[in-house]
């Protein structure tokens, strides 16, 4: 019936009658702080028309990027409270700081093993804790690939390595308890001030993916980058909980797999973006590869960050084994 409707008005605006254009039943309002060239942009987009094809136009999307509604915590706030419907981004403790348990160090050694405990019935258990906060996780991704060390004064290879060293890191709790544990010298430094920071040796290097290191040009004040990949970032699709509940079974149903095909979707491309900069990144810098041996001695160095949140009670040291077991 609606389908009819909607061909009668594009029929009579075509012939001078003026019948206005039947709106969707459902709107979902959806904003992040990416440009609009970035993967997570364009998988939303993909996001868009999947779930307005599907869903035969019951539901609009709209997609606001470059964080024109607001940062991603503000935004997070306003899912929470029904001014947005959905949300991707870093401020993820906000639904469940179990979320963290992702970002321990060494956890994981392969993106593959992320992205499978992420879609088990463990990374479905973290997500629907989220519940308890007014978030509904449909899927969950990850932001880019591993997080790889640049420097100025050496090879990173063990943990002795990285004493001493004046690293710049973001205000994520995981990261500088990373390098306070391996004997850096944590320096918090703004994100669009890190280029000169490196230039003038204020830090010695600092820590990303390498999508971030060459769009933000880092390498040009950099000799040395490690393969430390240390730490990987979740990506989950965050709804507005009542949002969600008020559809009915049948768009239920065609929103959780549309938000999993867009994720998956952010996932492969995401990632393959990744092997490019670091290709890109390879005639730059000198690269250099951790041994599996070394590798475990950088586990054994940062189990004290795993500790930590364990004995705070962020999570469990069960829910450390299950995220562990999840990615196998």
């Amino acid at each position: 019936m609606k389908k009819t409707l909607a061909k009668i008005a594009i029929m009579a605006v075509g012939i001078g009658f003026a019948i206005p254009v039947m709106a969707a039943d459902f709107n979902f309002k959806f904003a992040h702080s990416q440009p609009e060239d970035s993967v997570r942009h364009k998988s939303m987009l993909f996001f868009k028309e999947k779930l307005e094809k599907e869903s035969d136009g019951r539901i609009s999307v709209e997609v606001f990027g470059n964080g024109q509604l607001g940062s991603e915590p503000e935004v997070m706030d306003m899912v929470k409270l029904g001014a947005a419907q959905g949300t991707r981004g870093g401020a993820f403790t906000k639904a469940n700081k179990k979320f963290l348990i992702y970002t321990l160090p060494f956890l994981y050694d392969s993106t593959d093993a992320v992205l499978k405990a992420m879609r088990s019935d463990f990374g479905t258990h973290i997500a629907d804790a989220a519940k308890e906060n007014g978030y509904y996780i449909p899927a969950t991704g990850v932001a880019g690939g591993f997080r790889v060390v640049t420097n100025n004064e050496r090879p990173i290879n063990t943990p002795e390595d990285v004493k001493g060293l004046k690293i710049r890191t973001p205000g994520i709790e995981t990261i500088i308890k990373t390098f306070e544990t391996l004997g850096a010298n944590p320096t918090s430094i703004p994100y669009g001030e890190v280029y000169m920071a490196l230039k003038m040796g204020v830090a010695d290097g600092q820590e990303n993916p390498p999508s971030n290191i060459t769009v933000m040009k880092f390498y040009e004040a950099q000799k040395y980058l490690s393969l430390l990949n240390y730490q990987i970032h979740p990506d989950p699709l965050f709804v507005n909980l009542e949002w969600y509940e008020s559809l009915p079974d049948d768009l239920k149903v065609i929103f959780d797999k549309v938000s999993k095909e867009a994720i998956a979707w952010s996932d492969e491309n995401w990632l393959a973006s990744e092997a490019d900069y670091l290709k890109f990144l390879s005639d730059k810098l000198e690269v250099n590869e951790i041994s599996a041996d070394n590798r475990a001695k950088f586990v054994e160095a940062v189990r004290p960050v795993w500790d930590f949140y364990v004995n705070n009670g962020t999570f469990s040291e069960d829910e450390v084994q299950q995220a562990i077991a999840a990615g196998k």
